[in-house]
Formats: C-alpha cells, sequence, structure tokens
C-alpha cells in the first residue's frame, strides 16, 4: 500500500509429520511490532518444536495501517526441515 502498517500480532499453525497440530498466537513478532513504510521489509527468525525432524507451517499477521484500517497478511504453508547436527540436536533451517 501507500501508507505504513503497523504489525499487532501473528497467528502460527505449526504441523509436525504425524498430523499433530499447534496453533501459536502472540503479540508481535520475537518482542517487535514494527512499523513499516511503504516498500519497508522486516526480517526476523524464530524456532518452534516439533515431534518429527519434518513438518509444516502457515499462518497470518494481523496489522493495522496508519489510517485505521485493519487487514490480515496470509503467509502460505512452507516446509519446516530439522537437521541432525552434533549432540543429535536439530535445527530448523
Amino acid at each position: 500500500g501507500n501508507i505504513a502498517a503497523q504489525l499487532i500480532s501473528r497467528t502460527w499453525n505449526v504441523n509436525d509429520a504425524l498430523g499433530h497440530n499447534e496453533k501459536v498466537k502472540g503479540l508481535g513478532v520475537v518482542g517487535h511490532q514494527p512499523l513499516l513504510q511503504p516498500g519497508e521489509a522486516f526480517e526476523y527468525t524464530s524456532g518452534t518444536r516439533l515431534r518429527t525432524p519434518t513438518g509444516t507451517m502457515h499462518g497470518s499477521f494481523f496489522c493495522v495501517a496508519e489510517d485505521g484500517e485493519k487487514f490480515d497478511v496470509d503467509v502460505p504453508m512452507f516446509v519446516l526441515d530439522a537437521l541432525s547436527e552434533s549432540g543429535g540436536t536439530r535445527t530448523l533451517h
């Protein structure tokens, strides 16, 4: 759009390879509720626990534009894949 908008909250649906689903909701992302100017991007890194080495995730961000318009930004499904690290620890990439 042509006006700034603030990311207020997020909702994630996390699914493991066995079909277990966990819904994660919360304010902002990693402690931030960024105000994004037109054309500006915000990136963050976070993690989640899975019972299996692979899974999927999809969700949305709830935002409010400077003019007060409220809207959701859908995040399409993407794959979570944990590669085994030394010591049996798994890290999502």
